[in-house]
């Protein structure tokens, strides 16, 4: 067994735009894999513990599990672990530290959500919430489409757009605006990102400050439910995590981002469409991310041995 630290991630210099490429291989396979919902428990208030776990169809050859938790005072507040198995002998292959990948998947999978779903005349993002979540999701968005500008506007407070502006300024393809008021920034937007973790209410009650044509990516699905029932459509990555949503029933249109992806299912129409898209967070993505890194790593990082035993036992 590994133990793969996020250091050893790190060393590994893996792109943002690979990490997009990844993530669209996870839902090229999403049909074909076994991804139960994932199971959540709440110690106390917005606290949480998050079990995922995920088989990869049989050319992977492998089953993960995902446990990640928000604890709040805690330090990072997100934390996450992950157990790699090779599934055709039950091996475990790895323990990971999974705070790297979390981050970085889900970045990646806002990013082809914001892909896949803006207008063609999309230009502006606003983000909600500037901690590794927004910095990954920029991330794969500026070293995905290098060519393409983007204006990017954040919220006023304290030091945090001071230092979201200065993780990026080795960046020549994204210009940046700093607003007082979240209603402002969603009128001039096309693109609203939110990355907040915790929301007691809705981000933007003025349902008319979303113009034609925005996407809103709740990455943490928190504070747009006012934008369920009358946005024209709903997209999410997987329909037994948002099948639970109150107003669910009530979305005027709704499919899996996968199913759109291959052509199955029908993405924007136009440009006037106001577009809502949901994701969750996959266990999927994370063993994607996972095999492609143990295979990266696996000669480089000693074994650590368990002594299991090897034959039948008797208590």
């Amino acid at each position: 067994m590994k133990i793969i630290r996020t250091s050893d991630i790190k060393n590994l210099d893996i792109s943002p735009a690979e990490c997009v490429r990844w993530v669209r291989e996870s839902f090229s396979v999403k049909k074909r894999a076994q991804l139960p919902p994932k199971n959540s428990i709440h110690p106390q208030g917005d606290d949480f513990f998050n079990t995922m776990p995920c088989l990869l169809p049989e050319e992977y050859h492998r089953f993960g599990v995902k446990e990640v938790h928000r604890i709040a005072g805690a330090v990072p507040a997100l934390g996450s672990d992950f157990l790699l198995y090779d599934s055709s002998d039950g091996e475990l292959l790895a323990f990971i530290d999974a705070d790297w990948i979390t981050a970085m998947r889900t970045g990646a999978v806002a990013t082809l959500a914001a892909q896949t779903f803006r207008s063609s005349k999309a230009s502006v993002y606003s983000f909600i919430g500037l901690g590794n979540t927004a910095r990954a999701t920029l991330l794969c968005l500026l070293d995905s489409e290098p060519d393409i500008m983007h204006k990017v506007l954040l919220k006023k407070y304290k030091d945090q757009a001071d230092l979201f502006i200065e993780r990026f300024s080795g960046f020549d393809n994204v210009t940046f605006e700093v607003l007082d008021d979240v209603g402002d920034m969603i009128r001039e937007s096309d693109v609203v990102i939110s990355c907040i973790t915790a929301a007691d209410g809705i981000v933007c009650d003025d349902i008319s400050c979303f113009r034609p044509g925005v996407l809103v990516i709740p990455v943490h699905t928190r504070g747009f439910q006012n934008c369920d029932t009358v946005f024209d459509k709903v997209y999410a990555d997987d329909t037994a995590h948002v099948c639970g949503f109150r107003y669910f029933s009530q979305f005027r249109q709704f499919a899996e981002l996968s199913d759109v992806l291959s052509g199955d299912a029908v993405g924007r129409a136009d440009d006037n469409e106001r577009i809502l898209s949901y994701n969750i967070g996959l266990g999927l993505h994370d063993l994607i991310f996972a095999d492609k890194i143990y295979d990266m790593l696996k000669d480089r990082i000693p074994d650590l041995s368990l002594d299991r035993q090897t034959e039948k036992f008797w208590i």
